[in-house]
């Protein structure tokens, strides 16, 4: 909606000046109109009447007092013709002097009008200039907006095309993902068979494998086991002969033997921690590792410690608790401190039977 302009100074006394103006030029024009239509009077006659007798027997001194009554009579009767000329001549004066102040005013009061519509004109065309402003101002705003819109809905068509093809994209993306979810599934099945196939293989060969070993390792555990009988058998007796026979014997018998009984005890150490031996997971083939041991002189150990580690920490672990398993050698009770000095504290290195292979 246009909002409505206030009127200026010059618009708000715009029509009281007309209908002034107006008023002013209706009383002039009724007064010389008046003066225009008063009738010419006729002129003044002298108001003394003088009646002139001719008498014949009048005296001379008669007719010279009637001539100068005459004459002064004329004269009054100019003077009086005279004033009224002059009335006469300042009436018109006067109405030439009113038609003259008419006509000016009519002329200050057409200068006035020329001006006040010359200023309502410039009004007016400032109006319309403003009107014509505010109505390119309109079109430019409308265009501007129309512009805007134009620009919203190429972007909304853009937006929505691009929608479009990101939805097609994802629904190629998603069929293709399914399709290869598919493939996959059947490569996948097809390779778990194989898996399945070459697994059932791999142990059917661990069993056969297993069952091999089994029958190998009963074979070795009991020719093992005859060796260690026979062994332990032969250092009992030796140890008998020792501790049996009289000191002089015993000290030849410990002479003869002195290297052969350290030995023994070397094998009879390693041959009851292997006994007491759990293997672990992680043992392999050649694995080797050096304990320090401690031992009282009635065999029985007093502690065992890594020296020398085989690297792989469990294998340590379960070859030190088997010394420990161990408890005490009867065996070693009544041996000559010189020959027990040396498992006071010794080195051994642990390797079992079934990894030395």
């Amino acid at each position: 909606m246009q909002q409505q302009r206030e009127p200026s100074a010059s618009e708000s006394f715009f029509w009281p000046s007309v209908w002034a103006i107006a008023l002013h030029v209706l009383v002039f024009g009724m007064l010389f109109v008046s003066f225009a239509m008063t009738p010419d009077l006729p002129p003044a006659k002298p108001i003394v009447q003088a009646t002139l007798y001719q008498l014949k027997s009048k005296s001379q001194a008669t007719t010279q007092t009637n001539q100068k009554i005459a004459g002064e009579a004329q004269k009054s009767a100019a003077r009086q013709t005279e004033v009224e000329q002059m009335e006469q001549k300042k009436v018109e004066q006067e109405a030439v002097k009113a038609a003259a102040e008419q006509k000016k005013e009519e002329a200050a009061q057409k200068a006035e009008e020329s001006k006040k519509a010359d200023e309502a004109k410039k009004a007016d065309e400032a109006k319309k200039a403003d009107e014509a402003k505010k109505a390119e101002k309109a079109a430019d705003a409308k265009k501007a907006e129309e512009k805007q819109l134009a620009d919203i809905a190429k972007k909304k068509a853009e937006d929505e095309a691009k929608k479009a093809a990101e939805e097609e994209a994802k629904k190629k993306a998603a069929e293709d993902a399914k399709k290869k979810i598919v493939e996959d599934a059947k490569k996948k099945a097809a390779e778990d068979a194989k898996k399945k196939a070459e697994a059932d293989e791999a142990k059917k060969k661990i069993a056969d494998d297993a069952k091999k070993k089994a029958a190998a390792d009963a074979t070795k555990k009991k020719a093992q086991e005859a060796a260690r009988k026979s062994a332990e058998e032969k250092k009992a007796q030796a140890l008998a002969d020792l501790l049996s026979d009289t000191p002089q014997r015993q000290q030849a018998l410990a002479d003869e033997r002195g290297d052969e009984v350290a030995g023994s005890f070397d094998d009879l150490i390693r041959a009851r921690a292997a006994e007491g031996w759990t293997r672990p997971p992680s043992a392999r083939k050649g694995m080797t590792v050096v304990l320090q041991i401690g031992m009282l002189p009635d065999g029985t150990v007093t502690s065992v410690s890594v020296a020398k580690s085989s690297g792989d920490g469990s294998f340590d672990s379960s070859a030190v608790a088997a010394v420990k398993n161990i408890g005490r050698l009867t065996e070693m009770q009544g041996m000559k401190p010189s020959d027990f000095a040396p498992y006071r504290s010794f080195k051994m290195t642990f390797t079992p039977e079934d990894l030395a292979l």
